[in-house]
């Protein structure tokens, strides 16, 4: 605001393009009766104005629904700034352009084809009634220098949300932060236990400085630019819909909505469902990395609408951990609750991989190795199986509690969170083999039978024998079980997404689990360009001859750890599934005959070419 000439249009225009929000110059909607008395040498009076305000309150009011905007008008008086905030004065910054008469005058003269002459400028002074509740600006400066100023004074709203501090979302609020991005931040209070959590945590960690923490809903919401950005971390399940429920109210049409926790696939695609009717965008996002995967760059598995994705991929990949090629680990998955299923999947391979290095720790522990030795063993593969979590297995392997290592002091009960039995009921739905994952969590299961464990190991007094295993038949049985895992893992989300539609890349997956997350190894890296050939790995003849050399190691380990007692649960698993996928005629011919026997669910016989279903009546 400001008197005729004071370069209102000028700085507007400016001030709009550096915050990226539309501008107007109020006089573009000056109704024509205003524009021919001021044209004629005439000063309005407040009936002529009242309309012109109004309709710059009208204005203002849709594009606050939009996100933001930049409005340029006299705005003499008091009265004319009341109308102009009428129902939305929380949502308005004042800027006073100030100078002197003759200042202005001199510039007025200047201009040419303007309706409002040097003539009517004393009349504009004398209505001017200061602001008191404004950012008061000295047209004296250069327009640079005012933008500037004004741009350092004004209170912009946060571009992004996060709604939750637990470990995860701790992480990612500074990961954010440390990118430059003006966050909002949210946490709830509970008295006597959970109090001031987002402001305390916003003064623990200066790179929050400029964020802005609440613990009220309403506030949290209205301090975002819209269309608003909130990303949850806060459990899955019902305390996701909870949150959502609290959100609404207070969303706009077109906010989104970001579930960055371990939500259900499928519950991700109803949430999409249900927001969608209210106008509200949904994305399910998939995290992975831990702890320090979020504050560093975790690997990020986003699905949803891809016209959403592109409103919030600035930030999703901005925290982002990078490929080798400096790349973000971060790409649209799919539709729906595909980014959600592929972290699930995810998790799934992760259990595997976990349970193959529990399985060769044991095989050397029966060796009679202490951890030091196994974790120089590991450190030794490194070079021809890199992995994240062998190199988190060769830390837990060394890390000592007195004169005892720590891992001998840890009962063996492990637990899960519930992705890798979603995975599991998931690859029975879809009917694809992934046969190590379910291994893996019923594996897991086993282990939280410790008293039954320890009556069962009386009773059966199971004794393990001497292996003759050598560190590299271990190493070949690992690589082999690996590359099985991985093939099942792919085939998994290739089979899903067939089912629901979903317009996967599977190599581009692969890309982004190179970094940032759990299952990072060279492995993943190797299979970049595989998966741009074919989806299925077992087509690929590099992999094909690594599996026919690396087979006979498995074959020898697993026989030794049978015949000694040992459980090698996913290391049988691996290979008696590729003996299975490999047989050409196999034994489900005597199952079908069964079926048809006790169901009359027929079979197709092996010299009918016509593909038809036969019936027996075979009593």
């Amino acid at each position: 605001m400001g008197v005729s000439g004071s370069g209102k249009s000028t700085i507007g225009s400016r001030l709009a393009k550096v915050l990226s929000t539309p501008f107007f110059d109020g006089d573009d909607f000056h109704p024509e009766a205003n524009v021919t008395k001021m044209s004629n040498g005439i000063p309005l009076n407040d009936e002529d104005r009242y309309g012109w305000l109004q309709t710059l309150n009208k204005l203002a009011k849709e594009q606050l629904q939009k996100n933001s905007c930049v409005i340029v008008c006299s705005a003499l008086k008091r009265s004319y700034r009341k109308i102009l905030s009428e129902g939305i004065i929380s949502n308005i910054k004042w800027v006073y352009l100030s100078g002197s008469f003759n200042q202005i005058k001199e510039r007025i003269n200047k201009r040419s084809n303007h309706f409002m002459s040097s003539e009517l400028l004393q009349s504009q002074f004398d209505t001017l009634e200061c602001p008191q509740d404004a950012i008061i600006i000295d047209i004296s400066l250069s327009p640079e220098d005012i933008v500037e100023k004004i741009r350092n004074e004004i209170e912009v709203k946060s571009e992004f949300g996060l709604f939750g501090l637990g470990v995860i979302g701790k992480s990612l609020s500074r990961n954010l932060a440390q990118k430059g991005f003006n966050i909002s931040i949210f946490n709830r209070e509970v008295k006597g236990s959970e109090e001031n959590v987002a402001i305390d945590f916003k003064n623990t960690h200066p790179e929050l400085e400029k964020s802005q923490p609440f613990s009220n809903i309403e506030a949290f919401v209205n301090s975002l630019q819209t269309p608003r950005r909130i990303m949850l971390m806060v459990n899955a399940g019902k305390i996701t819909d909870m949150v959502i429920d609290d959100l609404i109210p207070y969303l706009s049409n077109g906010d989104i909505i970001i579930d960055g926790g371990n939500s259900n696939y499928l519950k991700t695609k109803e949430r999409y469902d249900y927001l969608k009717l209210k106008n509200i965008n949904f994305i399910g996002v998939g995290v992975s990395g831990g702890e320090e995967g979020a504050l560093k760059g975790p690997s990020i598995m986003p699905g949803g609408n891809k016209e959403t994705y592109e409103l919030v991929r600035p930030y999703l990949e901005g925290i982002a951990a990078k490929d080798a090629n400096g790349l973000p680990c971060c790409t649209y998955v799919g539709e729906e609750g595909s980014g959600h299923f592929v972290k699930m999947v995810h998790n799934g391979i992760e259990y595997v991989e976990m349970q193959l290095l529990a399985e060769v720790y044991d095989i050397f522990k029966t060796k009679g190795k202490n951890p030091d030795d196994i974790a120089n063993i590991f450190e030794s593969w490194k070079s021809d199986v890199d992995s994240y979590l062998l190199g988190i297995t060769i830390d837990i392997l060394r890390k000592k509690d007195g004169n005892d290592w720590l891992l001998n002091k840890i009962v063996d009960k492990a637990g899960n969170k519930g992705t890798g039995n979603w995975t599991t009921i998931a690859t029975a739905q879809l009917g694809a083999p992934s046969t190590l994952i379910a291994s893996a969590l019923f594996t897991r299961y086993t282990s939280f039978y410790k008293e039954e464990r320890l009556y069962a190991s009386e009773n059966f007094g199971i004794t393990h024998s001497e292996l003759s295993l050598n560190s590299d038949d271990v190493l070949n049985a690992y690589q082999f079980a690996r590359i099985m895992n991985h093939y099942q893992g792919l085939k998994l989300i290739s089979e899903a997404g067939k089912a629901y539609n979903w317009t996967l890349n599977l190599s581009e997956i692969a890309r982004i689990w190179t970094n940032g997350c759990i299952i990072k190894s060279d492995f993943v890296e190797e299979l970049i360009p595989v998966l741009k050939e074919d989806d299925n790995i077992l087509t690929n003849q590099s992999i094909i001859s690594q599996l026919k050399a690396l087979k006979p190691s498995i074959n020898k380990v697993v026989v030794e750890c049978v015949l000694s007692g040992l459980p090698v649960v996913c290391l049988s698993d691996s290979v008696n599934f590729l003996n299975a996928y490999t047989t050409s005629n196999s034994s489900a011919n005597i199952i079908q005959a069964q079926r048809d026997y006790f169901g009359a669910h027929t079979y197709q016989r092996t010299d009918d070419p016509s593909g038809d279903f036969h019936h027996t009546d075979w009593n």
